[in-house]
């Protein structure tokens, strides 16, 4: 039987793998939401998407300063053995990833930072020529959620945009600012007067359910690069 240019490329598609990591605590929440979106629309073009939650794994740290990764049978490989290893082998021979981490105090979060720390400097080789020694890179899906405004981190998030860019590979940064954090924040014992939770509720209603579908588009392109 003859095979048809579309059976070659759902064939294609579906050979794809795409890694999906929350960097977040919180299950059912904004940041976990998003993530679920973008791989559902990874999953919508046939790839198979494989999820790791960092709050939920073993034991692991960010970078220790080993150099293990500077020695030559080592290249691009980070030598320390803990939690994270799963996670930066299944990216190393993924086709795309998908990363979502809230912001605490200003910065992603420390098991994001953890990640970051060791897929960035794995492929750094600190030579002029070539200082990125990572010869497959893959695209990158980037979500920040965030208790702020969307355009309150721009310079953050484009420092992490260059260095994904250079080391894992084109990176795409999505962001949900102004985020509900709680379904009643009447029942805390602080009154939250910095801002107003009817508006972040009625946001989270009608904004939200948008960017959930940007998300979904976003991982649907992901897929397809």
């Amino acid at each position: 039987m003859h095979e048809t240019e579309s059976d070659k490329y759902r064939k294609k598609s579906m050979s794809r793998k795409i890694i999906a990591v929350n960097a977040g605590p919180r299950k059912g929440w904004n940041t976990d939401t998003l993530i679920t979106e973008a791989s559902r629309g990874a999953q919508s073009t046939g790839a198979e998407v494989v999820r790791f939650d960092l709050f939920r794994l073993e034991r692991y740290t960010g970078c220790i300063s080993c150099f293990g990764c500077k020695k030559e049978k080592f290249k691009g490989h980070c030598i320390c053995r803990d939690g994270l290893t799963p996670v930066l082998d299944a990216i190393r021979e993924s086709d795309g990833v998908i990363i979502g981490s809230p912001n605490y105090l200003g910065e992603l979060t420390a098991s994001f930072r953890a990640l970051y720390e060791r897929l960035i400097f794995q492929n750094l080789t600190y030579n002029m020529e070539t200082p990125c020694c990572n010869s497959r890179p893959v695209p990158v899906l980037l979500i920040m959620t965030s208790n702020a405004g969307d355009q309150a981190y721009l310079n953050l998030l484009n420092n992490y945009r260059q260095t994904l860019n250079r080391f894992v590979g084109e990176t795409e940064v999505f962001v949900s600012g102004n985020t509900l954090q709680l379904k009643d924040y009447s029942k805390t014992d602080w009154e939250w007067s910095m801002f107003n939770p009817e508006v972040k509720k009625q946001r989270h209603e009608t904004v939200f359910p948008q960017e959930c579908q940007r998300a979904y588009e976003l991982g649907a392109l992901l897929a397809q690069k």
